[in-house]
């Protein structure tokens, strides 16, 4: 598999050469491929960050300070992205704001990801194209936009959460999902066996999983949300918990 070699390749240099050495931006997938092969590659102390804690498409740097000697941080810029007039600004998604950087003739594996709020956008970006953006990103749809380089990325890359109090009969993540995303036991037994189900960013096909606090799961098609804790039993024995659900 290209990717897994990739990877190899990386670390073997890491290793060898006494330097860090990075990955591009890898998607949920990709990740999952590492993984898998985590423990062949642990000898040249991989890392991982996409730019914030709530990244899910993310860089593997590999080496370490005490190893080498010296630091390296991640080549990942933060961009905010604005309109130059949020009030004649059309209602800008996600979509919008990742086909106006393809259009751009940027590569998918160089951007993380973007976050959108209030038709404003965090983007991460590989370090060595966030000039370029800069310079070039001026519009997206019919909104004219501006893009600079940040370090406020907090109100942007801030999920908006609903607190909901859930009644389970267990912690178990199949029963938890079952109950916040409105499904029966079988059907949330489905979406394991079809892969859909991701507990911390990393494929979870065990139904029977017991979640622990600060969990977050992420079901595809369905959203996302955190198991936060359980707060007491009821007279029939269920449990009580809180989760909080990104919106």
């Amino acid at each position: 598999m290209d990717e897994i070699k990739r990877l190899r390749e990386l670390a073997d240099r890491s290793f060898n050469n006494g330097q860090f050495t990075f990955t591009d931006f890898l998607s949920v997938a990709e990740l999952e491929i590492y993984y898998e092969n985590e423990k062949e590659l642990r000898f040249a102390s991989p890392k991982l960050f996409g730019g914030c804690d709530l990244s899910e498409r993310k860089m593997i740097r590999f080496g370490n300070e005490e190893e080498l000697g010296y630091s390296q941080e991640f080549p990942i810029t933060a961009l905010s992205v604005k309109p130059l007039l949020n009030k004649f600004a059309d209602d800008l998604n996600h979509r919008d704001f990742l086909g106006a950087l393809m259009n751009l003739g940027i590569k998918r594996e160089m951007l993380g990801d973007i976050f959108v709020k209030d038709k404003q956008a965090c983007v991460f970006c590989k370090e060595n194209i966030a000039g370029f953006i800069v310079d070039n990103l001026t519009r997206i749809k019919h909104t004219s936009v501006k893009a600079e380089i940040t370090d406020s990325i907090q109100d942007i890359t801030a999920p908006d959460v609903e607190e909901k109090i859930i009644q389970v009969s267990s912690q178990r993540i199949d029963a938890v999902i079952a109950r916040v995303c409105n499904l029966s036991r079988q059907e949330a037994l489905t979406l394991f066996s079809e892969g859909f189900v991701y507990r911390n960013g990393r494929s979870c096909s065990e139904n029977a999983v017991m979640l622990q606090p600060g969990d977050v799961i992420s079901v595809r098609g369905k959203g996302k949300f955190e198991f936060s804790q359980q707060l007491s039993i009821s007279r029939k024995g269920k449990l009580n918990c809180k989760v909080m659900i990104y919106r």
